[in-house]
């Protein structure tokens, strides 16, 4: 790869184009590293936001009142505040309430960082579209084939688990597919509480070394790769779960 690094740096001595980056091992590294920190985050928020869409689907056909006014609750909270709100009050709000402990250095420090607040603001509010997502595909299940799986004596979390959830999947796929490829994008706003994701380390390398435009072209094809691979492995994952004559 040195031929390639030399090549850059050739580019940017002849034509003035700052891919810094690219061919300087320190400016690599740590774009790397918050190319990584994206995949981790956007990875974590996708399932466990998926988890809560679940299990809030499930819930909300609980015969408890109190069960499912608490997960209405949740609903219209999350999906009615800015996501960047809700991040601002899990970091600045809730982070100082939170127990400290100390690190190798003996400082304490919040039991909660930066990263975790921003995975667990995402996924809660990603979580309250999908619990609606899930309601919507387990509501379109036929009653006759529940009334089959009491019939064989399921119980209903049997039901929910081995019947109803395995279909309405496939009928809530295509709007599922939505709500995560607009996670995976809204990730960014991390940066604003100092996760070192990709935005957040490309603005230190365009302030050290005035490379905006260099910068932003990474930072778009970055994200269309990363969301474009998403979307392509979604699309076979839906194409696999396909049952034809079901949810159409």
């Amino acid at each position: 790869m040195e031929a390639v690094w030399d090549f850059l740096r050739h580019v940017h001595d002849a034509y003035g184009v700052n891919l810094v980056h690219f061919y300087d091992g320190f400016e690599r590294g740590r774009m790397l590293r918050g190319m990584w920190t994206t995949l981790q985050l956007a990875t974590l928020c996708i399932l466990l936001s998926v988890v809560i869409g679940i299990v809030g689907a499930w819930v909300q056909g609980s015969r408890s009142r109190l069960l499912r006014a608490v997960v209405q609750g949740y609903i219209q909270f999350f999906r009615n505040t800015p996501p960047l709100v809700q991040m601002y009050f899990f970091y600045f709000a809730l982070g100082p309430m939170m127990p400290r402990v100390e690190n190798e250095y003996g400082i304490p420090q919040p039991i909660l960082g930066s990263f975790e607040w921003a995975m667990l603001s995402l996924s809660f509010f990603a979580g309250a579209f999908n619990v609606e997502i899930f309601r919507s595909g387990v509501e379109a299940v036929q009653k006759a084939t529940v009334e089959a799986a009491e019939s064989l004596g399921f119980s209903r979390w049997q039901i929910y688990r081995e019947v109803v959830l395995p279909l309405a999947v496939r009928v809530c796929l295509p709007a599922l597919n939505n709500n995560l490829v607009n996670l995976a994008k809204t990730t960014t706003q991390a940066y604003a509480i100092a996760v070192p994701e990709t935005l957040f380390v490309a603005s230190q390398i365009w302030s050290d070394r005035i490379n905006v435009f260099e910068m932003m072209v990474t930072l778009l094809t970055f994200y269309l790769l990363l969301v474009g691979a998403f979307v392509w492995l979604m699309g076979r994952l839906e194409r696999a779960l396909r049952v034809p004559g079901f949810g159409k």
